[in-house]
């Protein structure tokens, strides 16, 4: 038997300001997943609901991206009540990053050095995206005609030397020139200072 939840507090907890909290309602009753005068509904509709608003609304925080995304859509903008309702990065620093990568036009990308928990979070944020992620350990020997298949493969290739990163590795990927312009060297730890990096290095190129 599913339980009910009140149709406010849902609301409330997908991130509508108060002025906006009608409207949100009104997409619902649209969407036929609740009906004028009904204040609770099946725990079994959140998900359809919650994609129902997203299809109408486009909430953001306070990051000029995701400001700018939200006017792209050409749904109606909000500006949430929550950075952790934002529906370009639910607030985190990492996502944000991740979303800016995938509009970047990066496809194929190599990430060279980084801990395990490191390489497991970039999994996590780009694998099931349209984005083909390579994640090398800095800390094995890569043979050179991998690292070379590695290059010719990828859109970039992110040098991470702040982190688990040998030399020895990383001269395989820095040392051939035909490729320089897809090595990025990242000397931050950070998975968003590496993201971001790749994007502005996809900047530098489209405006040379």
């Amino acid at each position: 038997m599913s339980t009910e939840i009140e149709i406010e507090r849902f609301i409330v907890e997908q991130g509508f300001p108060a002025a906006s909290r009608a409207d949100a309602r009104a997409a619902l009753e649209l969407a036929e997943l609740t009906r004028e005068g009904k204040t609770r509904m099946s725990s079994e509709k959140i998900q359809r609901a919650a994609a129902a608003l997203r299809e109408v609304f486009a909430l953001h925080c306070q990051s000029q991206e995701c400001i700018t995304w939200a006017h792209q859509t050409g749904k109606i903008v909000l500006q949430a009540e929550n950075k952790q309702t934002c529906h370009r990065c639910g607030g985190s620093e990492n996502s944000r990053a991740a979303q800016e990568l995938l509009e970047s036009g990066i496809h194929r990308l190599v990430v060279v050095g980084g801990s395990a928990s490191t390489r497991e979070e970039l999994e996590r944020l780009l694998g099931d995206s349209t984005i083909e992620l390579r994640l090398v350990d800095g800390t094995h020997h890569r043979a050179p005609e991998r690292a070379r298949a590695d290059l010719e493969w990828a859109d970039r290739v992110l040098l991470w030397g702040a982190t688990e990163l040998h030399h020895k590795v990383s001269k395989q990927y820095a040392d051939i020139a035909a490729t320089k312009f897809k090595i990025v060297h990242i000397p931050r730890r950070g998975i968003s200072q590496l993201l971001h990096a790749a994007v502005e290095s996809m900047r530098r190129r489209r405006a040379a």
